[in-house]
């Protein structure tokens, strides 16, 4: 597998910083640096700006600036092609239109760039009658939204909108996720169950949301195998800012993930940093030596770059 994308100018100090301690003696031509994970997977940041991913867990060292690049940047990046994806104007007015016209089901994820802690996947059903109600609420994208302020507001959300939620647990994960099952398969394996969970209970929908994360062709390819599949399904990029269903989605995600962060964090006696980073690397040394490295593998996603450094 092969990702590239050209990377922000204000995230080639946080990339070359991140990948130091990895980096290889000799370099292509043009290149900042060449890096190799210990799963094999090799990095290069080249002086153009672009970033090249390569290896079977490839995608799982792109999506950890991919998702930067969303949250620090506003860009949205397709992981196939590596290019910007632009928003039309006349499209964002009809999406925001569907939003109050349509009665929809979306779906939405929480935890899949975090180290420690479940992948929680929630599928909502807002009906007309309800959108009023979660606009004065001010439901939007989790990411938008303060954990406080998500604590205080995903109860009520609960609550009164019909919902499913799956919670992968760590165990699971680190079980399933192979060379062959990666991060994107396992999510649209999720979405599909608790689409297919909230659908069986026919509300009258109108529409299935998902905020994409690969294009339509590849999520119908992941789950191929399963029993049933769910069909019609309309894909946007930046969903959870233009459809109250996978907005809401994504808080009753966000909210359940912070509840099992919570539970760890009691269960161990520390507390349990969010995210991938450096903070998170110290604190997995901490466990480890307290607990041993067998204790990572209930609470955390072993396949991570942080497992590599920490053996290391």
């Amino acid at each position: 597998m092969t990702i590239v994308f050209k990377l922000s100018d204000n995230l080639k100090d946080k990339v070359i910083n991140h990948y130091k301690d990895m980096f290889k003696e000799k370099t292509p031509p043009y290149a900042v640096f060449q890096a190799q994970e210990m799963d094999g997977t090799v990095i290069t940041l080249y002086e153009s700006g672009k970033i090249m991913f390569q290896g079977v867990s490839a995608d799982i060292d792109a999506n950890l600036w991919i998702d930067m690049e969303k949250h620090l940047n506003n860009r949205i990046i397709d992981i196939t092609t590596g290019k910007d994806k632009k928003d039309n104007s006349k499209k964002d007015i009809q999406d925001k239109q569907i939003i109050i016209n349509k009665p929809a089901i979306g779906s939405d994820e929480v935890g899949t760039g975090d180290y420690f802690g479940p992948i929680v996947v929630t599928a909502s059903y807002v009906s007309k009658e309800d959108q009023q109600f979660l606009i004065d609420l001010g439901v939007k994208d989790s990411k938008k939204i303060t954990d406080e302020t998500i604590i205080k507001i995903a109860p009520k959300i609960i609550e009164k909108i019909p919902h499913s939620t799956l919670i992968f647990d760590n165990e699971s994960y680190n079980k399933f996720h192979t060379d062959d099952i990666n991060m994107n398969k396992i999510k649209a394996i999720l979405h599909n169950k608790v689409l297919l969970n909230l659908i069986k209970n026919n509300y009258p929908y109108e529409q299935i949301v998902i905020d994409q994360f690969v294009n339509e062709n590849k999520y119908y390819e992941y789950i191929k195998d399963a029993k049933e599949i769910v069909k019609n399904i309309s894909f946007y990029t930046k969903a959870e800012d233009k459809f109250l269903c996978v907005a809401a989605s994504s808080i009753i995600s966000r909210y359940i993930f912070l509840k099992k962060m919570k539970e760890i964090s009691d269960e161990i006696g520390m507390e349990i940093p969010k995210g991938a980073g450096d903070i998170v690397d110290k604190k997995a040394q901490e466990i480890v030596e307290k607990f041993g490295f067998d204790k990572l593998k209930s609470i955390a996603k072993l396949n991570f770059k942080n497992t590599d450094k920490l053996k290391k």
